[in-house]
């Protein structure tokens, strides 16, 4: 995303980040994840970031499962 503007710009205003914090948070693995988060939220983006990291779409698709919260379950109280 750092390097499209296109995407960089509305992920930026979505978030409220800036690129200094941006570059700051980089290493964070919990900044990660919420960029993960934000890159599954579009299709279109998540293709985008695909193709500009060479995988395919279900390996950050299954990185971001596996780094997010578990699922909740409903019959735990």
């Amino acid at each position: 995303m750092a390097t499209d503007d296109e995407r960089l710009y509305p992920f930026l205003q979505a978030t409220g980040t800036t690129p200094a914090t941006l570059r700051a948070s980089a290493g964070d693995p919990g900044f990660l994840v919420g960029i993960l988060d934000y890159v599954m939220s579009d299709e279109a983006t998540l293709m985008a970031c695909a193709e500009a990291l060479d995988t395919k779409p279900e390996r950050i698709a299954a990185a971001w499962r596996r780094l997010g919260p578990p699922d909740f379950d409903a019959g735990e109280a």
